[in-house]
């Protein structure tokens, strides 16, 4: 995951705020506010994050708590702490993960086409 574009939060580092922007985003230390990503964000083990987030994709091997919404798919590993509610086409919550919230899937609709199955 080491592209140009992307940012790294170290163990001893806190960021208190908004963080946006376009690459991928590993957070090994701990983020408070808001994150808004264009592609992944990946939390280590060991990483907090206490912030709504939106991203492509997120992945959590440490703690997250707030509301996430991700355009492509939400991977809670064995071992990680997520609270808060998560919007996003595929989800994947492994054994072993601890997980409180609601979860809903949104899956993008063809054009024309009504989530109750009429015509735009």
């Amino acid at each position: 995951m080491a592209t140009e574009g992307s940012g790294f939060i170290g163990k001893s580092i806190t960021v208190r705020g908004t963080l946006q922007g376009e690459g991928d985003l590993v957070v090994e230390g701990t983020v408070e506010g808001t994150i808004e990503l264009k592609d992944q964000l990946l939390v280590q083990s060991g990483g907090r994050v206490s912030a709504d987030v939106q991203a492509a994709n997120l992945t959590v091997y440490g703690e997250l708590t707030g509301s996430v919404n991700a355009t492509e798919v939400v991977s809670i590993n064995a071992g990680a702490r997520v609270i808060g509610d998560i919007v996003a086409p595929r989800v994947i919550i492994e054994d072993g993960a601890r997980f409180k919230g609601r979860v809903e899937m949104e899956v993008p609709l063809p054009d024309g086409l009504r989530a109750d199955g009429g015509r735009r």
